[in-house]
């Protein structure tokens, strides 16, 4: 029996498909945002040159600005990953901080104020019911989320103004660092660290843990493939066993404790509540989103994209402000952004499929 020498000494089965460097690096998510990241940086470090935009002390401004966003679209991404949309988030950040001022303080409207560490878990529970109620609605009237939280937007918004209205005639409640047992919590979700001779926010930190914690879970645990799966097609996740609904209300809710994180962040920072924090920052979440990967059809993005385009919007409020422009242009940067960055997640996932 004759054998083929050519074929012994034949190159590896065709058909396995050789996947180098460079498509590795398109199919990523993230791409987009750290492309943007580095172009947005050197941009200011050069116009910016003679403000110390590369100082540590710009770093750390930068850095507790990108924070509490972040944090947000953090939480946002899993949720576009699954193929929902969250429009109250910012509402929400806005009452739940009314809803810790207004326990811990209930004494100036007559009642009885409630100490401080049973205030928090109360308005936690509160916060955790509002991402309930989204996310029960959207499975049960299958309504687009948009259209549910669009209404829970306003609903939120209108009640974090209302009922403290009522309740003190006032909209902006303070003295939270005179509540006892502050100074614990001022340790764990307000303290400023020093470092290189500027103050970083602890935020930071809560910030990073959370990017670490949610990536881990999206790319390496059966909820992130039940997320990805969900996102991508729900109905064939739930044939073949995804609990789609359950899912969807948890990341509802992982949404609302983000709200309500970021808000006791900035109740114990700032010594007080305003109904109107978090204002339109549900937007802006979105749209860290988009700009680090997150498909608006879902089923495709990535965690430590998004927390790197919360980091862009940063960079670009704070490079504004120490160049002195007027600060409406970052209005025209956050429209500008958000159309270059689908066009070119789009046009990166088109090339990297080709390969």
């Amino acid at each position: 029996m004759a054998i083929d020498i050519e074929s012994t000494n034949a190159s590896p089965d065709e058909r396995i498909r050789q996947v180098g460097i460079l498509s590795r690096l398109l199919i990523r998510p993230e791409l987009g945002a750290v492309v943007a990241l580095v172009v947005v940086w050197i941009f200011f470090a050069v116009v910016a040159s003679d403000n110390n935009f590369v100082s540590w002390a710009t770093t750390a401004a930068i850095l507790n600005r990108a924070a509490p966003l972040g944090i947000l679209a953090v939480a946002v991404a899993l949720l576009m990953i699954a193929g929902e949309f969250d429009l109250s988030i910012g509402s929400v950040v806005g009452f739940a901080g009314m809803a810790i001022m207004l326990l811990v303080t209930s004494a100036s409207s007559g009642g009885l104020a409630w100490p401080l560490i049973p205030s928090l878990l109360a308005a936690l529970l509160i916060t955790l019911g509002v991402g309930l109620f989204n996310g029960a609605m959207v499975v049960t009237t299958k309504l687009p989320s948009f259209i549910i939280t669009l209404g829970a937007l306003f609903i939120f918004r209108g009640l974090a103004t209302a009922i403290p209205r009522t309740m003190t005639n006032r909209t902006q409640l303070g003295a939270f660092d005179t509540i006892p047992g502050f100074e614990s919590i001022n340790v764990v979700f307000g303290q400023k660290i020093a470092l290189f001779g500027s103050r970083f926010d602890i935020s930071i930190i809560w910030w990073v843990a959370l990017t670490a914690l949610a990536t881990w879970t999206l790319m390496r645990t059966r909820v992130g493939n039940w997320i990805f799966g969900v996102g991508g097609d729900s109905n064939a996740s739930r044939n073949v066993g995804v609990p789609v609904y359950r899912l969807k209300i948890a990341l509802f809710m992982t949404t609302a404790f983000a709200a309500f994180l970021v808000a006791l962040m900035q109740v114990t920072q700032f010594k007080g509540a305003d109904s109107l924090r978090g204002e339109l920052q549900e937007f802006n979440a979105i749209i860290a989103a988009v700009v680090g990967g997150v498909l608006l059809t879902g089923g495709y993005g990535s965690v430590i994209g998004a927390a790197l385009g919360a980091l862009i919007f940063a960079m670009v409020q704070q490079g504004i402000i120490i160049t002195g422009v007027d600060g409406d242009w970052f209005k025209v940067f956050v429209g500008a952004i958000l159309v270059v960055a689908v066009i070119f997640n789009n046009f990166v996932r088109q090339q990297a499929q080709k390969r």
